[in-house]
């Protein structure tokens, strides 16, 4: 089986509408020029040293083996693959370029490989231990055989085989002076996987389980609720507020959408509309919103918070010590300590 590599979209893939609209994988380090005469890797831990002189041993080994292997080690036909958070896919493609220089092209990330995209992977249909090794926070990972061969077979458009022949890839070697910088780095993985297994976790609930969810959060956060009965609720799933009665202030009306479709204007509109005078509202939609939504909701006259996956994971690590055993059923976590 050929290469495959995983290369991120920037911090939270920022950049994931560009890579799939200019069909390219890019990496940042502007500093650094055309890396096209870079001969090894040697050459490139010099020339880091140089452009970015407050980087110590250990971040120096690892950026030049991220940057050297997108150099060099990406060959034409490779496989490639890019996260898209909010979607919860990974974009399947095959590489068309060699390494190009490109200040511009692509949001500050001037070092690009031009792409076809060929196909879409949902995370959800993956295997634990998939999303495990997919979970990295690094740049760029080569992806194992038995990671790409269940990528290929879930991909929902056509079959793709990469031409390369499988290499080992060397391991960054930390010097003893350099162990609490690459337990940062390892700790910054590790949260992050966290953070995407927690979603895991909270995209399996099922629309009863998250109205739950959502009112424990609230709870958690110092609120009493009430959940609405069954049937049209005008968009009132949840109504928060310090009595639980509405009577008290901040009185909060929370509307909860569990589906993988983007929350739409006219949507966030009509929730808008029921609300009246000191009201304040929650949309809480785990498919995320559009960015007519997001406006639509900046523009609002009474103050609304729109709460999508990735927030509502933040808020379950933020208040967790605070949920109560029922809530705590629905996502069971366990603390991690990590040493100082």
């Amino acid at each position: 089986m050929g290469n495959m590599w995983l290369v991120r979209a920037g911090e939270s893939a920022y950049l994931i509408d560009e890579f799939k609209g200019k069909n390219a994988v890019a990496i940042g380090w502007e500093e650094l020029g055309n890396i096209n005469a870079v001969k090894n890797l040697q050459e490139m831990k010099k020339l880091l040293k140089v452009k970015y002189p407050e980087y110590k041993d250990g971040k120096i080994n690892i950026t030049a083996g991220q940057i050297f292997r997108f150099v060099s080690d990406f060959k034409i036909d490779d496989l490639v693959i890019t996260y898209n958070p909010e979607e919860r896919l990974y974009y399947i493609g095959k590489i068309q370029s060699n390494y190009e220089y490109k200040p511009g092209y692509i949001t500050d990330q001037p070092h690009i490989r031009r792409v076809n995209w060929e196909g879409t992977v949902s995370r959800d249909d993956l295997s634990a231990s998939a999303r495990n090794t997919l979970g990295s926070i690094m740049t760029i990972i080569a992806i194992p055989n038995d990671v790409q061969k269940e990528l290929l077979k879930q991909m929902t458009t056509g079959q793709m085989e990469g031409n390369q022949p499988s290499q080992p890839l060397d391991s960054v070697q930390v010097e003893t002076e350099e162990e609490a910088e690459a337990l940062d780095l390892i700790k910054g993985d590790v949260i992050e996987k966290s953070n995407e297994f927690i979603k895991d976790k909270i995209a399996k609930l099922s629309w009863g389980q998250m109205e739950k969810f959502v009112a424990g959060i609230l709870r958690g956060m110092g609120y009493k609720t009430r959940i609405t009965l069954k049937g049209p609720d005008g968009g009132r799933d949840i109504l928060a507020s310090p009595d639980g009665l509405g009577l008290e202030e901040p009185r909060i009306i929370a509307e909860v959408k569990h589906r993988k479709e983007r929350m739409s204007a006219n949507e966030l509109r009509s929730f808008t509309g029921g609300l009246r005078g000191k009201d304040r509202g929650i949309y809480v939609s785990t498919g995320g919103f559009t960015k007519e939504a997001k406006y639509e909701a900046d523009r609002s006259n009474i103050p609304i918070t729109l709460i999508d996956l990735d927030l509502l994971a933040e808020l379950v690590t933020q208040y967790y010590d605070q949920f109560d055993s029922e809530t705590r059923t629905l996502v069971p976590l366990r603390k991690i300590y990590w040493p100082l």
